[in-house]
């Protein structure tokens, strides 16, 4: 056989086990059922390995398939990445771009600038999610992620800081007429608070200290959300105190419906990151997004 043969093995390989059926491999590849199966066949009988766990009804890679199709898609990615680069001066942003969010502000801030981006290039084709987790970049497949907070050290990632984030303790005007209005942090075990949460963990809030620093202050939680938006419906029901961004609650302060409080505690910023894989910046449709991204940031369009 000839080596260049084994290039169309190791597709039509990583192709059915991304999919998990010959069918759908073959429907992507534009080949037929049969060649897809005997082109696996034949890279299992040159290796002297399954690759599949074969039934009627289901497909699933073996141990060895699994340690297999991971070196593939390392083998494949550096293609991919060769390539790139190499065309990276005439290359227009193209191909599927995997990206995650956060929540809120993922939606509202980022969301409309990569769609204004696939309307002036078709080609790029985006898969979205939004979350507040920790995401490992490379072991799920992910090109570029925007997190607010501080970011770990990493020796295999990259990050740019697009922008901070106000932070402002508010409460609906209905609420503080039932509670009152608390007029330091202490005041705020007496509160019903709706707070943050990452891993598992509540968020800290970030307020002045008596010695006028910026630091972490744990309220007593009443509420707990993954989510920014929730929080804000929580709170404009009445539900308690939040410090949310300021940029998310602007609207509802200017409209009464709102009212910022704690104001000589405030001054609490967050930063605002876009995160990638060390030496994927030169792929045309990443490099392309942080650009975006930071012209976006500089023109205030992120605050």
């Amino acid at each position: 056989m000839r080596k260049t043969d084994h290039f169309g093995s190791i597709t039509a390989f990583v192709t059915t086990a991304q999919i998990g059926s010959f069918t759908g491999a073959a429907e992507r590849l534009g080949l037929t059922k049969s060649a897809i199966g005997k082109s696996v066949a034949r890279l299992e009988e040159r290796l002297g390995l399954t690759l599949f766990h074969r039934t009627t009804r289901s497909l699933s890679l073996t141990p060895d398939g699994e340690r297999y199709l991971a070196s593939c898609q390392n083998a494949l990615e550096i293609l991919e990445h060769a390539e790139q680069e190499l065309t990276s001066h005439i290359a227009k942003p193209a191909g599927r771009l995997r990206v995650d969010l956060p929540a809120a502000f993922g939606r509202q801030k980022i969301l409309p600038i990569l769609l204004e981006i696939t309307q002036q290039y078709p080609e790029l084709e985006l898969t979205l999610s939004f979350s507040e987790r920790f995401v490992d970049l490379i072991e799920e497949g992910i090109d570029l992620v925007v997190r607010i907070g501080e970011l770990e050290d990493s020796s295999t990632l990259i990050a740019r800081r697009l922008t901070t984030q106000k932070l402002v303790v508010v409460a609906s005007p209905n609420y503080l007429a039932q509670h009152g209005t608390p007029k330091t942090p202490s005041d705020l075990t007496q509160h019903k608070t709706v707070v943050g949460f990452r891993r598992n963990q509540p968020v800290s809030w970030l307020l002045q200290n008596d010695e006028g620093r910026i630091a972490k202050f744990t309220p007593p939680a009443t509420h707990e959300f993954a989510d920014g938006d929730a929080m804000l419906v929580a709170v404009l029901n009445d539900a308690g105190v939040s410090q949310l961004p300021y940029w998310l609650v602007r609207d509802y302060v200017d409209a009464g419906k709102l009212v910022t409080i704690l104001e000589d505690f405030a001054g609490g910023e967050m930063p605002i990151n876009a995160v990638w894989p060390k030496g994927r910046q030169q792929v045309p449709k990443i490099r392309y997004v942080i650009d975006e991204l930071v012209s976006a940031a500089q023109a205030q369009k992120l605050e």
